[in-house]
């Protein structure tokens, strides 16, 4: 390993905060209301116009709204919802809470989203539920899945925690396209509040429920109450929770929803770039857009081909040693403890692949060109020292 300091240090990620995002926080503090309350109100408002639902409900991450989602659709123990294990914990976690058992189905080796073919077999008298992952921000084949969930009289949600702004058939993700969809705002995406989440839906009384559940099942919130003219005294009619967002979080979020275009606009042109730069690494698989879907880029994912001159454990360290930050691909939940299974390797073939082979580079809002001239510059140089067989030489830039 080399002794000499990196010449960059590249994060995978950057949250981008501004001044107007500051002044929107020292207005709710100064105001006195700071929990749940006008501020997530109007939030709620404006995102569900954003992305065409008719109701959102903000709660305090994308987990907790997966879990709701669950408990509102009538999701129970003994039930099995199906779902990629190529995702974050959290998406098998969520369907634990409720008591329910995840199935995993393997993935479409070119979107690295739940391939449709594979859903049928996994179907038992128990599977109540197909819970669907837009993968680092790529939508889905929603008509597909909802066409086999529909004719095995099956409950669709979901998992958009990284898909604010891809679009599915000229549709924004969240319209829903599905019961309801379920979104993230945690600092590694790209409309982020530090932490939190959104759940939309076009049913108005899974709302209702969803937004007593989210707050100690209480029959009337505190805006209701602290906003009438008269004594007014809530009541409890079931276990609920405090999922609860707060209002300094929701201004954060109304002032990252007015950039989101921008933030959006600015990624797409950074993928464009890492795309066109990186072609010239033969063991190199790009992100695939379907011609249907507008991806968003939440992350910019590539893969190691089996013949790679390296593996993606020594890639990463290799670009570490540069100062640039990078993450393991997408996870695959069903190889950790709680989900481990011996099963589960010989039904997942492509869930595995991609997990051992996958990269993700640094991507974010405020990243400079010349930043991302670095990681590639960095990754070219990698792939000649691979190509001219100087790989001894490789720790020594």
């Amino acid at each position: 390993m080399s002794s000499t300091m990196p010449l960059k240090a590249i994060p995978i990620a950057r949250p981008s905060f501004g001044l107007n995002e500051e002044k929107a926080v020292l207005e709710v503090l100064r105001s006195g209301w700071v929990s749940q309350g006008p501020r997530v109100a109007e939030f709620e408002r404006k995102f569900g116009e954003y992305v065409g639902a008719a109701h959102a409900v903000a709660v305090s991450s994308c987990t907790t709204a997966l879990h709701l989602a669950f408990l509102a659709a009538g999701i129970k123990p003994g039930d099995e919802v199906l779902c990629p294990s190529l995702s974050f914990m959290a998406t098998a976690n969520a369907i634990v809470h409720a008591g329910a058992s995840p199935i995993f189905v393997d993935i479409d080796l070119s979107t690295y989203n739940m391939d449709p073919a594979c859903i049928e077999r996994s179907i038992t008298p128990r599977t109540r539920a197909i819970l669907v992952v837009h993968q680092i921000g790529l939508p889905s084949p929603l008509s597909e899945i909802c066409s086999i969930a529909a004719s095995h009289g099956l409950i669709v949600i979901e998992d958009a925690a990284c898909a604010i702004g891809s679009e599915y058939k000229g549709r924004s993700i969240g319209s829903p396209h599905t019961t309801m969809a379920c979104f993230s705002f945690h600092p590694r995406k790209i409309l982020t509040t530090g932490e939190g989440g959104m759940i939309t839906t076009a049913d108005e009384k899974l709302a209702a429920r969803l937004r007593k559940l989210r707050q100690h099942s209480m029959t009337v919130s505190d805006l209701t109450r602290h906003s009438s003219s008269q004594v007014v005294t809530e009541s409890y009619d079931e276990v609920g929770y405090n999922y609860r967002m707060t209002d300094i979080q929701a201004a954060i979020g109304l002032v990252q929803l007015e950039r989101l275009d921008d933030m959006l606009a600015r990624r797409r042109q950074l993928a464009s770039r890492y795309s066109q730069r990186l072609s010239k690494i033969e063991w190199f698989v790009p992100p695939f857009e379907p011609a249907h879907c507008r991806h968003n880029f939440q992350s910019y994912m590539v893969r190691l081909k089996e013949n790679a001159p390296i593996t993606r454990d020594e890639l990463m360290q290799e670009l570490l040693n540069r100062g640039v930050s990078t993450r393991r691909g997408i996870m695959a939940i069903h190889r950790e403890l709680p989900y481990r299974h011996e099963k589960w390797d010989s039904r997942l073939p492509r869930t595995n692949e991609v997990t051992d082979a996958a990269i993700i580079l640094p991507l974010f809002y405020a990243m400079t060109e010349e930043e991302q001239d670095y990681v590639i510059d960095c990754l070219e140089q990698i792939n000649v020292q691979l190509r001219t067989g100087e790989a001894e030489k490789l720790n020594s830039f």
